[in-house]
């Protein structure tokens, strides 16, 4: 039985907030199995094989750093090219697979992740610091990208199309159009979505026939491996997806100055992500390269608002997952008439937020990924105090066994406008609010950055119209409880950035996604 049989509920971030009991009980039993494996050495797969290299690291629970969660290879830049060898040495069988089996070995992917899905979000809980139901979100969600992708095959019939025959007398002119897949295709994953987030462009690249290298953050090494296995089982050909657990810097270098790369998702920060950008597009020939990058979300919120909808669906942006996503709430305008009311609302909110180990069910906040994070958290709410004001949190958490974990209070706080951190993306829980005179005005400090990933607004429906018209963002929520930026599921709402958040302008689990990962060809046969 998987999420979505359960009592007839239905899992995405939208009804997550109340889910059935026996979801908490298959979690728990997921749970004392992840717990029971967490120590274990885990190989590359390169070829269809188990490799493992000379250099080793650990990774280490972020709740409670004196557990080891796992054993791993850091591969080296040959180890990398091999495993850019195997997939091009794949990928001709791999791409000449009529796309209907592609399809079918895909969905078989799919429904795999699924059923595994307590196993593996437990995994995910443990290492990203997630709280289950955010952990359990984002594997179903893995499985909703791949079967997504694999009906837009299905809807599109392959991305061939006939046209007209030319009109030549005494001849027949048949033409067509056709999307073919490019050859190897580099996928790089973030910590914060590892299974979702490698899952999704892995199945966009495979099931439109390329074959895949990909890599995870070193911090949730575990969580690829996981997937990788899911994979492996589903009966994928040798070669087809290799998994690589390397540094970002040696993965990075390896896959731009390769011409056997043909193509390559980048989800991270934008100087990462622009780096790369540069680098493959400095190749012997053009190269698609999708950057899905950082983002500075603003939420706008007018006089007329509902403050208790718009303060619950801030909370839940700013804080989810500690702040530690590309489309957590930062920036917060309000119309000054009610910007202390709102104000207030959102610090008895987050005075409620529980924090804590993560997988405990009353614990809605666990801990920031590592102590470079903690490090960067402090440093920022230390130049926050001397510039201007914290209104809520502002300080570490280490009383009891939350000493053996990167813990942090969320933070409410305001500051001069021509302070740094209104403009740059930092991962953690702090949001500024700051009062604005007009929605003309906050809409255009919304803008102002070079950030357009998600906002949100809460106002009027006289007034939500021109606020979808004015805003800079590939993803916007109005009147939104469940998170004013955050929570895009496959099929519901597409999820990709504008300006410096992404390279494309075409977004995760849309209907224009999988042509990234094609290229057109127009055949013209004369009988």
């Amino acid at each position: 039985m998987t999420v979505e049989a359960q009592d007839g509920f239905r899992l995405t971030y939208s009804t997550m907030f109340d889910p059935p009991e026996s979801l908490h009980q298959r979690f728990e039993a997921a749970l004392a199995v992840a717990r029971a494996g967490a120590g274990a050495t885990h190989p590359m797969w390169i070829g269809g094989q188990p490799r493992q290299g000379q250099d080793r690291f650990e990774t280490r629970a972020p709740a409670d750093r004196r557990q080891v969660l796992g054993v791993f290879s850091r591969a080296d830049a040959n180890l990398v090219k091999e495993a850019v060898a195997a997939a091009r040495a794949a990928f001709p069988a791999w791409a000449a697979t009529a796309w209907q089996e592609r399809v079918a070995m895909l969905r078989r992917a799919a429904a795999l992740i699924e059923t595994r899905v307590f196993e593996i979000s437990a995994a995910v809980a443990i290492e990203v610091g997630k709280n289950r139901m955010e952990a359990i979100g984002e594997v179903q969600e893995s499985a909703d990208l791949i079967t997504w992708y694999c009906d837009q095959m299905e809807r599109n019939q392959g991305f061939e199309i006939a046209l007209p025959d030319d009109p030549l007398p005494g001849w027949r002119s048949r033409n067509a159009t056709r999307l073919r897949p490019c050859g190897p295709w580099a996928v790089v994953a973030p910590f914060n979505f590892p299974v979702a987030l490698a899952a999704g462009p892995i199945g966009a690249a495979l099931v439109t026939g390329n074959t895949v290298v990909f890599k995870v953050a070193s911090d949730t090494a575990w969580s690829g491996s996981l997937l990788m296995t899911a994979l492996r089982d589903a009966g994928l050909p040798p070669g087809v997806v290799n998994h690589v657990t390397a540094d970002g810097a040696v993965f990075g270098e390896v896959v731009s100055a390769d011409p056997a790369i043909a193509g390559l998702t980048f989800t991270g920060s934008s100087e990462v992500g622009m780096d790369l950008y540069r680098r493959f597009a400095q190749g012997p020939w053009p190269r698609p390269c999708i950057t899905e990058m950082g983002g500075k979300n603003a939420v706008v919120v007018s006089r007329h608002a509902d403050l208790d909808r718009a303060a619950t669906g801030i909370v839940r942006s700013a804080f989810g997952l500690q702040g530690q996503k590309c489309s957590a709430c930062s920036r917060v305008f309000v119309e000054r008439p009610v910007a202390q009311a709102l104000r207030e609302r959102m610090i008895t909110l987050t005075r409620a937020i529980r924090v804590g180990d993560p997988t405990e069910r009353s614990h809605w906040m666990g801990p920031l990924i590592n102590q470079a994070a903690f490090d960067r958290y402090l440093r920022c709410v230390s130049q926050v105090r001397q510039h201007g004001v914290i209104d809520e949190g502002g300080h570490s958490l280490a009383q009891g066994d939350l000493q053996h974990g990167w813990f942090v209070a969320p933070t409410i706080a305001r500051a001069p406008r021509d302070f740094r951190l209104w403009r740059e993306e930092k991962f953690i829980p702090l949001v500024l609010v700051e009062e604005i005179d007009s929605l003309d005005e906050g809409i255009g400090l919304a803008n102002a950055l070079p950030y357009g990933l998600t906002a949100g607004f809460y106002g009027a429906a006289s007034e939500v119209d021109g606020f979808l018209d004015r805003i800079e963002a590939g993803v916007t929520y109005v009147n939104r409880p469940q998170g004013a930026t955050t929570g895009a599921w496959p099929g519901y709402q597409p999820f990709g950035g504008w300006k410096g958040s992404g390279s494309t302008g075409k977004a995760i689990g849309s209907f224009w996604y999988l042509p990234l990962y094609l290229r057109e060809q127009s055949r013209t046969v004369v009988d």
